[in-house]
């Protein structure tokens, strides 16, 4: 697979600019894309405008469409708050940490009614990258701590509007409509946001 040179971003806007490089192709090298985005260091006066945070849940703020072929968001986790456990509708996930720590917990498909099984559990640090498909299994991610805040930078390729969330007890599986507190750093109309689920 072609992989593009690899150049060290130093600014927020040189990761975008990198990014669109390596997603022209129609493959995803998912090393590069790891690597790159690992070799970013955060800089919140960067990034701090599409943070937008809300008393209640995380919020996905779209920061790039990437052409279509990504994008790219930034996530704001307030003290406590978490994710469902869902699935990425068959998208490469790519997951940053700029600020904080969050848990991730993994878990398998449920094949039948009943308790879900979990697969492992770890602590994301800050300018780390995790990353996960649906081969590899659903997952949870949550702010364990009551005291700070945690930002993340995630990249979804292909871009996708819905996802599965699952029940922890049964396994039974909702689909959900993905939505953005933010575009660009400007919030989004509230009625569009209203419809958020916890995923």
């Amino acid at each position: 697979m072609e992989q593009t040179e690899v150049m060290k971003p130093e600014t927020l806007d040189d990761l975008i600019k990198i990014l669109h490089a390596i997603f022209e192709g129609d493959c995803v090298n998912v090393e590069e894309v790891q690597n790159i985005m690992e070799s970013y260091e955060s800089k919140p006066q960067e990034w701090m405008k599409y943070a937008k945070f809300d008393q209640y849940r995380y919020t996905r703020n779209l920061v790039d469409e990437g052409n279509g072929k990504f994008n790219l968001m930034i996530l704001c986790w307030g003290e406590g708050h978490g994710s469902s456990i869902h699935d990425h509708t068959d998208s490469h996930c790519f997951m940053k940490l700029l600020q904080g720590q969050l848990k991730e917990t993994l878990f398998d498909w449920p094949e039948s009614h009943g308790d879900m099984v979990q697969k492992s559990q770890r602590i994301l640090q800050e300018n780390r990258v995790a990353y996960i498909n649906d081969t590899i299994g659903l997952h949870r991610v949550e702010n364990v701590s009551h005291t700070e805040t945690a930002v993340s930078l995630h990249l979804y390729s292909p871009p996708f509007q819905s996802c599965q969330t699952f029940d922890q007890r049964t396994g039974h599986k909702n689909t959900v409509k993905m939505t953005f507190c933010s575009k660009y750093g400007e919030r989004t109309p509230f009625e569009a946001i209203i419809s958020q689920e916890n995923n």
